[in-house]
């Protein structure tokens, strides 16, 4: 009698301790058939080939995607995908999969090259930038002397880093082909970690980039590259206040634990009473590798480099260097 009651009393315990964790696998399994709506564009060619039938296979799919997620791949059902694609999937498709945190890619076919006309006015329309690679630019003592690495980092943000959604005026002048950014989503917070474990924060911009052709061009074609400056604001703004509640246009002027040093006597705490939105300077240079005439799409590869976040002035900006894939369409203005 006493085992059976032991065997009564435990068995709704393990179906509630169970239930739980089947739950994510269970779940999980609404982001591994993720399939087009037929009546909004054609077919995906990036179809899910993990399609099973019983509900056992099923189960494993899930648990194998349960696991792929926790592993850390941000990547494993997202992308590269194309504009038709992406604009055939739901929220709820999209939902968890990173593929929001990625660029289209450019749609093949189409022809190769776009011409440009003289007489008309063109603007470039959403543009997106999905960085790939992070590093930071650290000097090296060698026996050769003092050398400038890119030190490869961990990025520590959660899939927000993506610069999408830009647009700006393109623009011929003394037969150059120019690029002028107006607006769209051309900045995004981010955090990087040295091998070390310091963490740069920096954010990550574009904004009022102006890049243009080395040379003569009427046309976008795989022969195309574009570069240019653009400012980066503080990565911090004018309300934020420090730990010891020191701002730029509010909080105290200067730590107020040390009261003795009001007198004077604070030169070495300058940088840190003194706050300031600084604006740096980065360059971008783009070359395209992929083009869509029919569409207008065109993409490629870039390389981004600028500085990192002073603290409003205390610290000493680093230089992040950034490697990645990029996207655009050309329009009528």
């Amino acid at each position: 009698a006493s085992i059976g009651t032991l065997v009564a009393t435990r068995s709704p315990l393990r179906i509630t301790t169970t239930m739980p964790l089947l739950l994510p696998l269970l779940a999980s399994q609404a982001y591994v058939n993720v399939k087009p709506l037929a009546s909004r564009v054609a077919p995906m060619q990036h179809t899910c080939q993990m399609q099973m039938s019983s509900d056992d296979t099923k189960l494993q799919a899930a648990g194998l995607a349960a696991a792929v997620v926790l592993a850390g791949a941000q990547s494993a059902y997202a992308g590269p995908f194309t504009r038709s694609d992406i604009a055939s999937l739901t929220y709820e498709q999209i939902k968890g999969t990173g593929l929001a945190n990625t660029c289209p890619k450019v749609e093949q076919g189409g022809g190769s090259s776009i011409t440009l006309s003289s007489g008309k006015s063109y603007k470039i329309d959403e543009f997106c930038l999905e960085p790939t690679s992070f590093s930071v630019l650290e000097e090296k003592l060698t026996k050769a002397g003092i050398v400038t690495e890119a030190v490869p980092t961990k990025v520590t943000t959660r899939q927000t880093y993506v610069l999408t959604g830009i647009e700006g005026d393109l623009a011929t002048k003394d037969g150059k082909l120019s690029f002028i950014e107006k607006d769209g989503i051309d900045y995004a917070p981010t955090t990087v970690q040295l091998p070390g474990g310091e963490r740069v924060p920096f954010l990550f911009t574009v904004k009022s980039l102006v890049a243009s052709s080395p040379g003569a061009a009427s046309s976008i074609d795989t022969n195309l590259k574009l570069a240019g400056k653009f400012q980066v604001p503080s990565y911090r703004t004018g309300l934020f206040l420090d730990p010891k509640g020191r701002g730029t246009v509010t909080g105290y002027d200067q730590a107020v634990a040390l009261p003795a040093l009001q007198a004077g006597g604070d030169e070495s705490l300058f940088a840190e009473n003194n706050k300031k939105f600084d604006v740096g300077e980065g360059s971008i240079e783009l070359k395209v590798t992929s083009v869509n005439a029919e569409l207008g799409e065109f993409g490629g590869v870039f390389v981004h480099k600028q500085p990192s976040d002073t603290d409003l002035g205390s610290k000493t900006p680093k230089e992040v260097l950034l490697k990645g894939e990029w996207f655009a369409t050309v329009v009528d203005a």
